[in-house]
């Protein structure tokens, strides 16, 4: 018998000792055999264990109790699905794009800024330098908005916050534009010609 309990009794009741099967003792059989299999395993093992090692601390919490992959637990986990609105607002955030988007805002919610009633008589056309030009629907709307400019721009900061426009150009409709760019020849222009 062995003297290790986990161990199975010998097969054939040979004893396990080593050339019992009439090999001369030359290769290990029986328990033997099981025996360097096991030990080939476990060197194995312990081999690999370092790299197991490494991944598994990416798994344990801070209190170093182990957690199981892929599971976050109850309480909320940075691997946790987030709100589009945050994983952008903390992309911007460590971009430095709060100032373009901040801009982009006034455009593309005009009418929440500065509300539907003077939206539908206006759009914005340009922001350059904190400096919004405004073109207005009428002649008319555009001296009822030079009147409303002071409100407009509190209105405006509130929305889109402090800074991002300060001045307002509003002007009425205009002509078309013969001149492109920013250099232009002086004169009349097209006369007879046009239409």
């Amino acid at each position: 018998m062995s003297d290790d309990p986990d161990q199975p009794p010998p097969p054939g009741g040979s004893g396990g000792q080593p050339g019992a099967g009439g090999s001369g003792g030359a290769e290990p059989t029986g328990p033997e055999l099981a025996r360097a299999a096991l030990e080939a395993a476990r060197v194995r093992r312990e081999a690999a264990r370092p790299a197991r090692r490494r991944s598994s601390d990416r798994n344990t919490g801070e209190d170093g109790g182990r957690r199981l992959r892929g599971y976050s637990g109850p309480g909320p986990d940075p691997r946790d699905p987030q709100p589009l609105a945050s994983v952008l607002g903390r992309l911007v955030k460590a971009r430095g794009w709060q100032r373009p988007t901040a801009e982009a805002a006034v455009f593309g919610s005009w009418e929440k800024v500065v509300g539907a009633d003077v939206a539908s008589h206006c759009r914005p056309v340009k922001l350059e330098n904190g400096e919004l030009t405004v073109e207005a629907q009428s002649t008319a709307w555009a001296t009822q908005l030079r009147l409303l400019a002071g409100k407009l721009l509190v209105r405006i900061a509130g929305e889109v916050g402090n800074g991002v426009v300060t001045k307002l150009h509003i002007h009425g409709p205009s002509a078309p534009s013969w001149s492109s760019g920013p250099r232009r020849v002086r004169g009349r222009g097209p006369r007879d010609t046009y239409g």
